[in-house]
């Protein structure tokens, strides 16, 4: 077998600031024919994340290829798990192509009506996230209620929803637009939201959860964190999972002036990694399909089309453009089905 013709995106430059186009370049060039163990896969879904905009500060190689989640179809295999037609999970994003080593793909399990992509999403690490920091690192309980910052967002729209399942009394999040409120209490199951634009987030907060909260899921950090750690009851968690509120900032963000609280009020704050979590991604499954496959809980997604746009998607979540969870489609949708 001759080497694959294949698309890259490499990172060119350091951003300064918020990244813009000119900090990735478009790249030509082969993949080769699959050694022992090996698996050549052609990508069908990639996914953006905003982790990965924390990453083009130096945790990515310049020149070279980006990692990233996706799901692609193995074309070629010299791998004995890994058979030719399989769907796989992998982390070789950002390329159109990938040869993937031993033991670093997944073959995707079949559940009718589920779609490949939601493994990029309520059932990939995006659900992994919002599960572990609302099981595990917040530790919720039945009748307990929650904010959840960036609902509108991947890990927010996910963790509104399964906050529900999990019993929660009261769910309440904010988003940046008036569209996305609406979303959030039409669609998803919020009892309340707001549009932090529109206020400080600590009155706002007050205001959709007068008796206080038990429970935030942080994704923004900043006003967000301080408002909630003004709102929050005696003894409530904090499981912050990401601050893009500061990602772009060239100077450290100010701490939250109130932070004393979280020692007068025997608050716990703890910071979620979700690959310190992966053995929870069967019970995820086993907790959720049935879920998705009622209809009881949706998979929010902005799919985005083309090969060509995987850079614009990137740039357009970390904006705010995206509802759910930003999803790259590079190959035909039927393609994709598990």
């Amino acid at each position: 077998m001759s080497a694959t013709p294949a698309r890259f995106v490499h990172q060119v430059a350091r951003p300064q600031g918020a990244p813009t186009a000119a900090d990735f370049g478009m790249v030509e060039g082969t993949v080769p024919a699959p050694g022992p163990g090996q698996a050549l896969v052609e990508n069908v879904y990639l996914s953006v994340d905003p982790y990965m905009r924390e990453l083009m500060d130096g945790g990515w190689d310049l020149h070279a290829p980006l990692e990233g989640r996706a799901i692609g179809r193995v074309t070629a295999s010299r791998a004995a798990g890994l058979p030719v037609g399989a769907l796989v999970f992998h982390r070789q994003g950002w390329r159109t192509h990938a040869l993937v080593p031993p033991g670093q793909a997944r073959v995707l399990p079949h559940h009718p009506g589920v779609p490949a992509r939601v493994f990029l999403g309520l059932l990939g690490g995006t659900g992994l996230t919002a599960y572990v920091a609302l099981t595990r690192t917040a530790a919720l309980r039945p009748g307990e209620d929650v904010f959840i910052s960036a609902a509108a967002g991947g890990v927010g729209s996910a963790a509104g929803q399964l906050a529900r399942l999990l019993g929660a009394r009261r769910v309440v999040g904010s988003a940046g637009s008036a569209e996305k409120v609406r979303r959030l209490t039409g669609e998803w199951g919020f009892d309340a939201a707001f549009d932090y634009h529109d206020g400080p987030v600590g009155q706002l907060l007050a205001e959709a959860a007068p008796d206080g909260v038990d429970v935030y899921l942080d994704n923004v950090g900043g006003e967000h964190l301080e408002g909630a750690i003004e709102g929050l009851r005696e003894f409530g968690r904090i499981a912050w999972v990401g601050a893009i509120a500061q990602y772009n900032s060239a100077q450290p963000p100010a701490a939250p002036r109130n932070l004393y609280e979280i020692v007068d009020k025997s608050l716990r704050l703890e910071g979620v990694l979700v690959r310190n979590h992966r053995s929870v991604q069967s019970e995820l499954e086993d907790f959720l399909v049935p879920h998705l496959r009622a209809g009881r809980v949706v998979d929010v997604q902005s799919v985005v089309h083309g090969f060509d746009n995987v850079v614009e998607a990137f740039l357009g979540m970390l904006r705010g453009a995206n509802t759910g969870k930003t999803v790259v489609r590079i190959a035909e949708e039927g393609a994709a089905e598990a």
